[in-house]
C-alpha cells in the first residue's frame, strides 16, 4: 500500500464532562463502529475548516475547537487514515444533534469511552485524548480496555451510562 492517507478530521466534542461518541451507519464502511464525528479534509481545506464543515454536514452544529491533539495514522488492510483530531465545544447548549450520516450517538463519561466497539483508526486518538486529561484514564489492563489491536467492548447501540 503506497498510496497517500486520506487526510480526515475528527472531533472530540465535549459537553457537561461527557463526550459524543456517534455509531456508524450499517450502510457504510465498518457498519455499527463507533467514532468521533468529522470527515475528510477536501484539497485547500485547513484540519479546522475541514472539520467545522464536516459537523455542520453531519450533526447539524457548529463547533467551537479548544485545542488538538497529534495526528495519527492509521493503516487498514486496502488504505492508510492520517487523523486530524480536535477537542470541541458545540453550539448546542442541551447536546442535541442532527443524526445525517450516523445511526446513533450516546454522550458518555469519558472512563466509558473505552466501552465501546470503536473503528481501529479512533483507538489512539480515544487513548490520546484520555491520557491528556486531568487523572490520565487508564485504557489498558481492565474491562473495557483498549487493546492496541482491535479494542474490547459493547456491541450495543445504548450503552448503560447513556443518559436517556
Amino acid at each position: 500500500m503506497d498510496a497517500e492517507p486520506l487526510r480526515v478530521t475528527c472531533a472530540i466534542i465535549e459537553r457537561e464532562g461527557l463526550v459524543l461518541a456517534a455509531r456508524r451507519s450499517e450502510n457504510g464502511s465498518m457498519p455499527g463502529k463507533w467514532e468521533f464525528p468529522g470527515g475528510k479534509i477536501e484539497r485547500g481545506e485547513t484540519p479546522e475548516d475541514c472539520l467545522r464543515r464536516e459537523i455542520r454536514e453531519e450533526l447539524g452544529r457548529e463547533v467551537r475547537i479548544r485545542s488538538a491533539l497529534p495526528p495519527s495514522l492509521h493503516r487498514y488492510a486496502r488504505f492508510a487514515v492520517l487523523l486530524h483530531p480536535f477537542v470541541c465545544g458545540l453550539d448546542s447548549p442541551d447536546g442535541s444533534v442532527a443524526l445525517r450520516n450516523h445511526s446513533g450517538a450516546v454522550w458518555l463519561r469519558p472512563e466509558a469511552l473505552p466501552g465501546l466497539d470503536w473503528a481501529e483508526a479512533d483507538i489512539p486518538v480515544l487513548r490520546a485524548y484520555l491520557h491528556s486529561l486531568p487523572g490520565k484514564i487508564r485504557t489498558e489492563g481492565r474491562e473495557g480496555a483498549l487493546p492496541e489491536g482491535r479494542p474490547a467492548g459493547a456491541q450495543s447501540g445504548r450503552p448503560a451510562e447513556a443518559p436517556a
